[in-house]
């Protein structure tokens, strides 16, 4: 069953347009509420959010609804998206919601659930919701008198977050002798992370860290790593790190500004964990989207690769079935199921700088592990989500293409989750001939579904 509501990271869209009204909203808190009712007492439902304008507005509406369905609200204000899943099992709550629209900027929304483990909910449990919503079920279901919900403030649900990151890192290691820069991207760990960051002993300079409602994402955070790129070399500083609006990311830069995207943060950990006997199964599961050098310093290191579909739920999905503890994306969501149930920046920013200090090596030198093959990234607007395989033009193209690459490169072509686009992703050892093929592919594309 197609899904109406749910993309591959819960509902996101404009706010207050559909499906991002607070009409829809208190739809999604009442049949969350009655999914994850708890039949033996009052249920809890934790309720955060990043730093958007319209997050109070969503947030009203969902405690309004889960309160009507007899479900208490559990609210912690501007939390990370991995912070409400730590909050959310630390205190045995039913399940978890997010009033985040990510690395969008402010105009946008979303939310999405947890269930009370911390895990992001699978396409049924969605199937569940959208079902309730949709069909009017809940209609008549109204419990009066004593029987509705309240809503509670969480005012320390931040220092709880904070002090379960400290855990996470190395009790016989500190970060002194270390500046960091830091880029917060004006969203949900605007506090959060400089604290964290200096109680570990680190010299911590930040920008992205005075959020006005409307500045979340704005020419900062994790999709413009050149920010944090000149502002590291700028402060003179070893390391920098940027996180996106909802802190489930983070991309590194070096001392010299140079980039460390997803794929080498892996490796990075990949390589300490097996090191240390930590890894398990020898295992990493990345996407899809990972480059091919990603594989090869694996496979050399006797490190298996595996790759689940796009979104960092896939990617936790494929590591419960395996039994696996390490995964990620390139864009920088990496999973330490050890440590966290979801995407974590603030845990692997904390693994990462924890690396330096055990070995005593700068990034630049740790990062260097990795060759990358040249990649190119289209994203093309669709009128409609075909099935581009029945389409001679475009199938065709991919291969004729993937057949000249053979062993030495990859096209992928995938529909976003979230929006009417289609990817194309091209990678191969000729940055010129992966570029020409990506133009023709965009070009076939756009002539046959733009």
């Amino acid at each position: 069953m197609k899904k109406r509501l749910f993309g591959t990271d819960g509902v996101r869209g404009l706010a207050n347009a559909e499906p991002m009204t607070g009409e829809m909203a208190m739809q999604i808190g009442r049949a969350t509420a009655y999914v994850f009712r708890n039949k033996g007492g009052r249920h809890r439902i934790v309720v955060g959010k990043d730093t958007r304008l319209s997050g109070y507005m969503l947030e009203t509406a969902l405690a309004s609804g889960i309160c009507s369905m007899g479900g208490d609200v559990l609210l912690v204000g501007p939390l990370p998206t991995p912070g409400i899943a730590f909050i959310t099992r630390v205190m045995g709550a039913d399940a978890g919601v997010v009033i985040s629209a990510s690395h969008n900027p402010f105009f946008d929304n979303g939310i999405k659930i947890f269930s009370g483990t911390g895990f992001k909910l699978p396409d049924e449990i969605e199937h569940r919701i959208e079902g309730l919503i949709f069909s009017g079920e809940l209609t008549e279901v109204r419990p009066t008198a004593a029987e509705v919900g309240r809503a509670f403030r969480i005012d320390d649900a931040a220092d709880r977050y904070g002090a379960f990151l400290k855990k996470t890192f190395p009790e016989h290691l500190t970060l002194k002798g270390l500046k960091i820069a830091v880029d917060c991207a004006h969203g949900a760990a605007y506090r959060v992370a400089p604290h964290v960051l200096a109680e570990l002993g680190a010299e911590v300079t930040c920008i992205g860290v005075q959020p006005d409602g409307e500045n979340i994402n704005r020419d900062c955070g994790s999709i413009h790593p050149e920010v944090i790129s000149r502002y590291t070399v700028e402060q003179g500083a070893d390391v920098g790190m940027t996180l996106d609006g909802d802190a489930d990311r983070v991309l590194f830069v070096d001392h010299t500004g140079s980039v460390i995207d997803g794929d080498r943060l892996m490796a990075i950990c990949a390589l300490d964990m097996m090191a240390g006997g930590r890894l398990k199964k020898n295992t990493l599961v990345a996407t899809v989207m990972s480059n091919m050098g990603l594989e090869l310093v694996l496979k050399e290191a006797g490190i298996a690769l595996m790759r689940a579909a796009v979104g960092d739920r896939y990617v936790v999905e494929e590591m419960l079935k395996g039994g696996y503890n390490l995964g990620g994306e390139q864009s920088g969501h990496l999973v330490f199921l050890d440590h966290n149930t979801t995407g974590d920046g603030m845990i692997t920013a904390l693994q990462i700088v924890a690396i330096m200090q055990k070995r005593s090596k700068p990034l630049a030198e740790l990062a260097a592990i990795m060759r990358t093959f040249p990649q190119t990234l289209r994203s093309v607007k669709v009128k409609a989500k075909k099935d581009f395989s029945r389409i001679g033009s475009i199938q065709h193209l991919i291969d004729a293409f993937q057949t000249e690459l053979g062993e030495h490169g990859r096209v992928l072509v995938r529909y976003s989750g979230t929006e009417p686009v289609l990817r194309i992703m091209v990678e191969g050892e000729d940055g010129q001939r992966i570029i020409a093929m990506a133009d023709a592919m965009v070009e076939a594309v756009e002539s046959t579904l733009g």
